[in-house]
């Protein structure tokens, strides 16, 4: 069964955030460096320009890129810090996982694995680490279907958490740590994920949204049916 545990290092609530949340606010916020503001800078022009072609994000998302994107993405370093290498499921337009690899860029063995299983995307994904020379591979692929090492996990807005475990099975059950995005629902998911899984879980309260979670996940097995 799973445990909703309060992590010793995670804040007992959202902090108050700069108002307006932007470039300057991120920078205080994450302590990135000039190079790092520069290939977000970078990354969120791309995103720009090939969102009117692809689609990847809606408009009010670009227009809060730097909460609801970078920062939201961001967070997972303070719950992984010693983490290197990477597996973000579903990375679509690339959150978490470009942000996580522009901000890893330069760590020796830092490597983010990039899984997406739409073409088009893929594409963007590609344009993006080659235009930023970021640590990341993209896998035109379903998670499920590759069999990885990995430290930790990611996913944001894939599927519920009993359909997500399974894409994310063949990298917990290599001893990967599991950091999914959920919200407000996230509790009804864990119950539903415990008919077919049993886990230890941490709810990790997010620190880009009051209503938002991080589900850290570990100890993973399948429930044996009977």
């Amino acid at each position: 069964m799973s445990d909703a545990l309060a992590p010793p290092e995670a804040p007992a609530q959202t902090p108050t955030l700069a108002e307006p949340f932007d470039r300057a606010a991120f920078a205080a916020a994450t302590n990135a460096s000039e190079d790092q503001l520069a290939d977000l800078d970078r990354f969120l022009v791309l995103l720009t320009e090939r969102n009117a072609q692809l689609n990847l994000v809606g408009p009010s998302a670009l227009a809060a890129f730097w909460l609801r994107h970078a920062y939201d993405s961001a967070q997972l370093l303070v719950f992984a810090p010693e983490a290197l290498v990477w597996a973000d499921i579903g990375a679509g337009a690339g959150f978490p996982g470009l942000v996580l690899a522009i901000l890893l860029k330069g760590r020796p063995g830092a490597q983010v694995h990039l899984m997406e299983s739409t073409a088009k995307r893929c594409r963007f994904l590609e344009e993006a680490c080659l235009a930023l020379d970021l640590p990341a591979i993209v896998h035109n692929a379903r998670a499920e279907d590759l069999e990885l090492k990995v430290d930790v996990v990611t996913a944001r807005a894939v599927a519920p958490l009993v359909k997500l475990l399974g894409y994310a099975w063949p990298y917990l059950c290599r001893g990967a740590t599991g950091l999914f995005f959920k919200g407000q629902d996230v509790e009804t998911e864990l119950k539903a994920a415990t008919r077919y899984w049993k886990f230890h879980a941490r709810l990790i309260p997010s620190l880009s949204s009051p209503q938002g979670r991080i589900v850290q996940l570990k100890r993973i097995s399948r429930v044996r049916p009977g």
